[in-house]
């Protein structure tokens, strides 16, 4: 069900963004980023978690970190991640195939700043082997996501 609300969402929204379906698993940032031959900073990640018992998502690059005091600053409170069935019943993507596109219910996206670092990223698509090719700009809109610095980088870690 996941993939085809994905599917839905673009063929509504973004008909010319084709949801891309790969053989093998990029169920993590690893795999995706050698699936679909980029650098795993290119892989755009959905986070899944509660902030005071508010649920949200934060897409971030996928070499990023979150930073517990930048989340703090940002939310008001302390990120707990969600566990799996949390996250399938939220949003109605498995893990390995989050996403903030065809969501379950309603939840809050954000993209973390780390994402406007390149012009293309590839988020998954709501299975654990399928992923779009979008610009961080064109993700936001989208989704209606606000711009948040939550995560730290590698060099900066």
């Amino acid at each position: 069900m996941s993939l085809e609300s994905v599917r839905a969402f673009f063929t509504t929204h973004a008909p010319e963004i084709e949801v891309i379906e790969l053989a093998e698993s990029t169920a993590t940032v690893e795999l995706a980023a050698r699936a679909h031959g980029v650098a795993p900073a290119r892989i755009a990640k959905t986070l899944s978690m509660r902030v005071d018992g508010q649920p949200l998502l934060v897409v971030a690059r996928g070499d990023a970190r979150l930073d517990n005091r930048k989340i703090k600053a940002t939310f008001g409170g302390k990120a707990k991640l969600l566990g799996f069935d949390e996250v399938l019943a939220l949003t109605g993507h498995p893990v390995g195939g989050v996403c903030p596109f065809g969501l379950a219910t309603p939840v809050p996206v954000y993209c973390d700043e780390s994402l406007r670092a390149f012009d293309e990223v590839l988020p998954a698509a709501g299975a654990p082997h399928s992923a779009v090719r979008i610009s961080p700009e064109r993700l936001a809109m989208l989704t209606e996501a606000r711009w948040v610095d939550v995560c730290t980088l590698p060099e900066a870690q």
